[in-house]
């Protein structure tokens, strides 16, 4: 690491995507070692977004040249950190570049006016690799995995019996019809779990619309991939339409690895292996394809679900933490 002398830390906003190309480019390729995910795709929408100007963040400069960045993204009272990443770090615990630019943008945003909420999830550190800017800030570190099995599944998972459904529940690919509706099941299955403390935005059904729209629309999670995106359907009752009751949403992360980048139940249904069917349905569909791989982020608190992603052969691959701070708290 350069001297404190010859070190800069300078806005975001001063830098277009040509000087930080080789940067984000070098992130993408540890992304790919590492997590088995293409983020090129993720890496140029970001570049788009650094010529317009618009993200809060900082660069770590040494004679010139860029050798770190850290960013944000401002959602009304919220900031979620969207990434910090430097040259050399990100493997271990000693990542002194991307602690430096985290202490200027924790203080920068928790000085910005109106914000009293802020989250992050830095997937690429493993747990405690960033704690102390954030601890140090007042925030509260929620520990999280990141699991992946390979496909085709093996062992006992591979000669499971399918699970049969409930009478009357019907198994349906992902529709666009369904976004009001799975906005309202997501909201109703995070009430009072963690990861509506990880996420606020489970916590209303409008927030939850928004996580919907953002996981569907945008790279950041890899490509949504709707023929392999799951609805639980109950059936309809008189003049009411049959309520959305499970939901598993995938993405495709490279050409060979799926994610999952949602799996909820409605609490009524829960413990009746509806959870187990959909998971059956995405990893046959993915086998049938050729995949290679299919991964996923669980709160390592949720017993349940560690649980029945184990049964399917998925092994923690990675643990990190998503960092959580509220004004009020």
């Amino acid at each position: 690491m350069p001297t404190t002398t010859q070190l800069e830390i300078l806005d975001l906003r001063h830098f277009t995507s040509a000087q930080l190309r080789p940067l984000l480019e070098d992130e993408a390729r540890r992304w790919n070692q590492r997590l088995h995910w293409d983020y090129t795709r993720a890496t140029e929408m970001l570049l788009d977004y650094l010529d317009g100007r618009i993200l809060p963040g900082y660069v770590a400069l040494a004679e010139g040249r860029a050798l770190g960045y850290g960013f944000a993204v401002l959602e009304a009272n919220k900031a979620v950190i969207g990434d910090v990443y430097a040259f050399h770090e990100g493997a271990g615990l000693a990542n002194p570049l991307c602690e430096t630019l985290l202490h200027h943008l924790i203080e920068m945003l928790q000085a910005t006016p109106g914000v009293d909420r802020i989250e992050a999830q830095l997937l690429m550190f493993p747990t405690g690799a960033l704690a102390q800017p954030f601890l140090a800030r007042g925030f509260r570190a929620i520990p999280r995995l990141f699991m992946g099995a390979n496909l085709p599944l093996t062992g006992t998972a591979s000669i499971r019996a399918e699970t049969r459904l409930p009478a009357g529940l019907r198994l349906l690919p992902w529709q666009d019809s369904f976004y009001d509706a799975a906005a309202a099941l997501i909201h109703r299955a995070y009430l009072g779990h963690v990861d509506s403390t990880i996420n606020d935005q489970y916590q209303t059904v409008a927030g939850s619309l928004r996580f919907l729209h953002n996981i569907v629309r945008f790279p950041g999670c890899g490509t949504f991939d709707a023929g392999n995106s799951w609805a639980l359907l109950a059936p309809a009752s008189g003049k009411e339409p049959g309520r959305l009751e499970g939901l598993l949403l995938c993405s495709r992360v490279r050409p060979d690895v799926g994610h999952i980048t949602q799996l909820c139940l409605s609490p009524s249904l829960r413990g009746l292996g509806l959870g187990r069917a959909l998971l059956q349905r995405c990893t046959a569909e993915f086998t049938r394809r050729g995949l290679r791989g299919l991964t996923l982020t669980v709160t390592e608190a949720n017993t349940e679900a560690r649980r029945l992603y184990e049964e399917y052969g998925f092994t923690t691959q990675h643990q990190f933490e998503a960092m959580v701070w509220n004004a009020d708290t």
